[in-house]
């Protein structure tokens, strides 16, 4: 195999043009055969094969530096940089990340996994250089979708400042390549990127300029030339902001591309050029549907033609968008908001049923919060769905257009907790603190599927600004009925998942833990964890009734005080880190009580990728390791 030559970065350089297209065929076989073991990115890497080759053909690695927005494209690039023979590791617990990692490589410039940002990233590397008279090559590589998000607009607003060279490359995955368009691009590219064409065009122009009359007759020039430019060469938008526009250009053709690379390359300003590859190239399911195989789970390829496999069970996500789309059903002003992911976010079916209802702003968070305001402030009464890690973006919209106008929009937080394989730039452990610290936003967590339910429709009867957070993974349906949300309260589950009725006055309440031994508060996914605590510590003859938190904010402090007064021992169970989260905030408000408060969560730091269940092991959030905290600590009182 010709993959088998390439062991190291730059490998590639000692590959026959003639054999790039069969290496680009088995570096997709290779993809695929290990994604379909380990789960992860396909279709994306699928359709960036032979860019990532013709990068690699033209860059010196890791000397020169190549971003990639986002990342989740960067398994090529990880192949041809001597981390081949760790594929089978990918996305595991102390094994190859899904995404550029540092650590992994110096060939890696930066820990890339959210999007938008690689131009920015390259601006600044491509400043450093000038600044400090260095001499390397800047590609920043950035998807169609991701242009979508206004910050990549701030980094090309910017670019012109440059005064040396920085190539942007556009891996566009929607546009078909025109043959009548892309030849004449090509051609007029060729013509603006050679030498000669540029040197002379500059000398006529400065000798002109010196002549009676020549400053016109250059003005003239050039707006002939941008006429011209105007009618053949698409990329106007970026030739109007002063940059050079280069495309559309086949990224499937590796020789095309590096001649194209190695060009722009000599040119000393940004240069955008324009790549068309189609997505999951070389696996036909994923050509056909390139969003389900996205992302997919280990094994997925192989049940592709399974027609017996079996039916993929409810998610949180598929939850929360049904519950939506039945109220929408019922109230034509509920409308919902996503950024650019209705099917990660449980909204794709109500997208397809209910086209009118559903807003798809691309991958722009702060524009989809801040429309939802308008849309509020205009009658409307918005949902936006959006990952807990993506929603932090938007964290100054949710201050000053969301919760300082009092708007009711609703929030859905979703994958809030630990999410796994995707590692440090996807864990939803943040929401917490920097929600939490917004005045007048109401934040819950439901500790199953029903509660889910129960709180969207609370959401829309409180007409204020509410956020839901919820985790990523398999619904839970308790077998028990679900007694309905009361505002900013708190509830006490058993072990069957009966919830006691807390309509009776605070003191009967509280009687339910007077031959507890310690009383913890679990906010969200963790009361099922909670529960099962509960049953460990029974079978070591120590009793813990299990609160489940339901509202973050407010928070239930009557009932916190209350339990405070009986109880030594008040335990918090949260995914999430401890700073700033819902543990510290009971601590603040006991801080004058007697009660000793005992913070269980995750720490404040970035956690790394491994399944979620080997993360809750390693820090500390799985019943056996909690409830040998909770007897440590009974224990030496």
């Amino acid at each position: 195999m010709i993959l088998d030559n390439i062991n190291k970065e730059n490998d590639i350089k000692n590959i026959d043009p003639k054999d790039y297209k069969e290496l680009a065929k088995e570096i997709r076989q290779f993809i695929v055969n290990n994604v379909n073991n380990t789960g992860g990115h396909l279709a994306s890497n699928l359709g960036a094969v032979e860019l990532t080759m013709a990068l690699h053909i033209c860059a010196d690695l890791p000397k020169d530096k190549i971003i990639f927005d986002v990342g989740h494209q960067c398994y090529t690039h990880k192949i041809l940089t001597g981390r081949k023979d760790s594929f089978s590791t990918l996305r595991t617990y102390g094994g190859l990340s899904g995404f550029p990692k540092v650590c992994e490589s110096d060939c890696d410039v930066f820990d890339t996994g959210h999007s938008s940002t690689s131009i920015s990233l390259a601006l600044g590397l491509a400043k450093a250089r000038e600044i400090k008279n260095e001499d390397y090559k800047v590609f920043a590589v950035i998807g169609d979708g991701a242009l979508s998000g206004g910050m990549a607009y701030e980094g090309l607003n910017n670019a012109l400042r440059l005064k040396s060279n920085l190539v942007i490359v556009i891996n566009d995955n929607q546009m078909s390549i025109s043959k009548n368009v892309g030849g004449m691009s090509n051609y007029l590219a060729r013509i603006r990127t050679n030498k000669t064409y540029t040197g002379l065009k500059s000398s006529v122009e400065n000798a002109l300029d010196k002549l009676p009359g020549g400053q016109k007759m250059v003005k003239n020039i050039r707006k002939t030339k941008d006429i011209v430019k105007r009618v053949f060469v698409p990329g106007m938008l970026f030739e109007d902001m002063g940059l050079t526009y280069i495309g559309p250009i086949n990224g499937h053709n590796v020789s095309e591309m590096v001649d194209v690379f190695e060009r722009v390359s000599k040119v000393n300003e940004p240069v955008i050029v324009h790549v068309c590859t189609k997505k999951g190239k070389g696996f036909k399911p994923a050509e056909k549907n390139p969003s389900k195989f996205h992302g997919i789970q280990a094994g997925a390829t192989d049940r592709v033609k399974d027609k017996n496999k079996e039916a993929r069970k409810k998610d949180y996500s598929a939850v929360f968008g049904d519950k939506i789309e039945e109220l929408c059903k019922k109230d034509d002003s509920i409308i919902a908001i996503t950024a650019a992911m209705p099917d990660g976010t449980g909204l794709g079916k109500m997208a397809k049923d209910m086209p009118d209802r559903v807003l798809d702003v691309g991958i722009a968070e702060e524009h989809a919060v801040t429309t939802a305001a308008g849309l509020a402030k205009g009658g409307m009464k918005p949902v936006v769905a959006i990952y807990s890690t993506f929603l932090q973006r938007a964290y100054d919209q949710i201050i000053s257009d969301v919760c300082l106008q009092k708007l009711p929009v609703i929030i859905g937080v979703d994958r809030s907790g630990l999410v796994g394989a995707d590692g440090e730039t996807h864990q939803g452990i943040y929401d917490i603190p920097y929600l939490s610290s917004i005045p007048g936003l109401t934040i819950m967590a439901p500790a199953d599927a029903r509660e889910l339910e129960f709180m969207i429709e609370k959401a829309f009867e409180l007409g204020s600004p509410v956020a839901i957070k919820y985790p990523r993974g398999e619904a839970y349906y308790p077998e028990a009925d679900t007694l309905p949300i009361e505002y900013g309260k708190s509830v006490i589950v058993e072990n069957d998942y009966k919830t006691k009725d807390r309509k009776e006055n605070v003191s009967k309440k509280l009687d339910l833990i007077d031959k507890a031994d310690a009383v913890i508060f679990a906010v969200g996914n963790m009361v099922r964890t909670a529960l099962k605590v509960k049953k460990i510590l029974e079978e070591k003859g120590l009793n813990l009734t299990v609160v489940n938190v339901r509202f973050i904010k407010p928070m239930d402090t009557n009932f916190i005080c209350e339990a405070s007064e009986k109880y030594k021992h008040i335990f918090t169970l949260e995914e999430g880190i401890t700073e700033g989260g819902f543990g510290e905030m009971v601590a603040g408000c006991l801080a004058d009580k007697n009660a000793l408060v005992h913070i269980m969560g995750l720490p404040c730091e970035f956690i790394e990728h491994g399944s979620v269940c080997e993360l809750r092991e390693k820090y500390g959030l799985t019943p056996e390791i909690i409830a040998e905290k909770i007897i440590k600590q009974i224990s030496v009182s």
